[in-house]
């Protein structure tokens, strides 16, 4: 019989968190936030597929979010709407119906191949299962971490989160209907310093980041940088709603998880 697993009153926190800001996410820059920001701080990772299938077990939709530039060749590999790696794991789960955790040599040894060809060991797989409107599937690729217990446990809790929101963001669209009649549409999102996808974190808003996470207060990183206090304040709400967190210890992990944060980082 498998251990329960015991959250900590900081990860009960971030789960809420998670479950809270999922009910206000109703497009798709508010889902990119949502799944780079509250989600990142329980389940981190570089790149998740979010796969909506049709209730005859057709690809309708994909979402392939990321916090840093991904190459169009990786993409391609990863998230091609008709053999890629994400939807070929996605099939092989979909029976399962728990979370499916893969950490490298873990897996089957072409997946395992693959997996260490892009770099993205540990993932950690859940969907919905069949359902009669069509069910969701979920991947995380790249996770800092071999996905144990823990994180498959909230996964498992996040799950119809993750499914609802998904469908509220594509119930916009064209009625599966007619979608499955045309090829599955595909989309990608990132944040990045080169400014793709949504707003950027300019390069002070990452020196500030950078002395914040040195554990400097607002008075302190402005006499660094040669601004006033209240510009460091307004910089830091900037990059609270870049990031989609709420506040300074939240926006260092995030920066962190987003690889904007460097440990050889000097200021301007």
């Amino acid at each position: 019989m498998a251990h329960p697993v015991i959250l900590s009153k900081l990860e009960q926190e971030y789960l809420m968190g998670a479950i809270e800001a999922s009910l206000r996410v109703r497009d798709r820059r508010g889902y990119f936030l949502w799944t780079q920001g509250q989600l990142q701080a329980l389940l981190p990772h570089r790149i998740m597929l979010c796969m909506q299938f049709g209730a005859d077990g057709g690809l309708l939709h994909a979402e392939c979010l990321h916090g840093t530039v991904l190459a169009d060749q990786l993409q391609a590999r990863l998230a091609d709407p008709h053999d890629g790696l994400a939807l070929r794991l996605a099939r092989s789960a979909q029976a399962a119906g728990v979370p499916l955790a893969l950490e490298g040599d873990g897996a089957q040894a072409g997946v395992a191949a693959e997996l260490h060809a892009l770099g993205l060991e540990n993932v950690l797989l859940h969907g919905s299962g069949a359902l009669a409107g069509g069910g969701t599937s979920f991947a995380l690729f790249g996770m800092p971490q071999r996905p144990g217990p823990r994180q498959a446990y909230f996964m498992e809790l996040l799950l119809p989160h993750l499914h609802l929101t998904l469908l509220r963001l594509t119930a916009g669209g064209q009625a599966q209907s007619a979608a499955a009649a045309e090829p599955p549409a595909f989309s990608a999102a990132g944040l990045s310093r080169s400014g793709a996808g949504q707003r950027p974190c300019s390069q002070r808003e990452m020196e500030i980041l950078h002395w914040v996470r040195e554990g400097k207060s607002n008075g302190e990183v402005g006499q660094i940088l040669g601004i006033s206090g209240l510009t460091v304040k307004n910089h830091l709400q900037r990059i609270y709603k870049t990031l989609g967190v709420s506040n300074r210890t939240q926006a260092v992990a995030r920066g962190m998880a987003l690889q904007l944060l460097r440990s050889d980082a000097r200021s301007a």
